[in-house]
């Protein structure tokens, strides 16, 4: 740390008591915290974004998920099981076939919201 920096202590508990008040009474509480944090984790992980955004565009199985993004089934699989446990992905049988596909619109307008984000 640079000697010449000085930070400005704040000298008493509470500046605005009437702002931490009410933050304190509509802030979430550690339960739906860890719940929130858990779900922005499945983000953090390339591949797993790459298959939401696929999933955005078409319903797809993992042969195709795959050879879409030039890996192995057993991979893809892997991935398509921690975002079904995660409520991100559900998926319908036809026949042998399964595909997957994004559970609800709140994934969606989560990935596009993030992707405008980036891409401005």
């Amino acid at each position: 740390m640079d000697k010449n920096c000085e930070f400005e202590v704040c000298k008493c508990s509470v500046i605005h008591e009437e702002i931490v008040d009410k933050v304190k009474k509509n802030i979430i509480d550690d339960d739906t915290a860890f719940k929130l944090a858990d779900f922005y984790k499945i983000f953090a992980d390339s591949t797993r974004v790459k298959i939401l955004d696929a999933l955005l565009i078409s319903e797809m199985c993992v042969c195709d998920i795959a050879n879409l993004l030039g890996m192995s089934q057993s991979a893809i699989s892997h991935q398509l099981k921690v975002l079904k446990l995660s409520n991100l992905v559900k998926l319908r049988k036809e026949g042998k076939v399964v595909f997957y596909f994004l559970a609800d619109d709140h994934i969606k307008l989560i990935l596009n919201q993030g992707l405008d984000h980036v891409r401005e």
